[in-house]
């Protein structure tokens, strides 16, 4: 019998470099791997920095809470995935402007709606 040939493939793990300001979502991977709760948490990237023993790049963060912010330092960026800004306004993108029930939109694309409802509202017509 012909020994059939071996094949391995490796994922390749596109490398995200991340900037100041940036929205992530990031896991505590200690409580992850212990199965405890409250491991995955939304944060602000506030540095990236070098560790000098390993020479990885790591991230300090602000853990955005709604009990309040929370520090994070030393963050490995395998644990980290950007928050695209498009699924954050993917309600108001998606709104059914064409609905005359506004309960069937979000609260945020109504304030959206009305917020630009009234700027348009406001400016002035076009001389003739």
């Amino acid at each position: 019998m012909a020994q059939q040939p071996q094949t391995t493939q490796t994922a390749v793990r596109q490398q995200t470099r991340y900037l100041k300001g940036d929205l992530v979502l990031f896991r505590d991977v200690e409580r992850f791997w212990l199965g405890l709760p409250g491991h995955t948490f939304i944060g602000r990237v506030e540095r990236s920095w070098t560790n000098v023993h390993n020479g990885k790049r790591l991230y300090d963060l602000i853990e955005l809470n709604a009990n309040g912010n929370r520090a994070r330092a030393g963050i490995d960026p395998d644990y980290m995935r950007p928050l695209p800004p498009a699924d954050a306004m993917h309600d108001i993108d998606t709104a059914p402007l064409r609905e005359t029930d506004t309960g069937a939109m979000t609260p945020a694309a109504v304030a959206w709606l009305r917020q630009h409802i009234a700027q348009v509202s406001t400016t002035a017509p076009a001389r003739r």
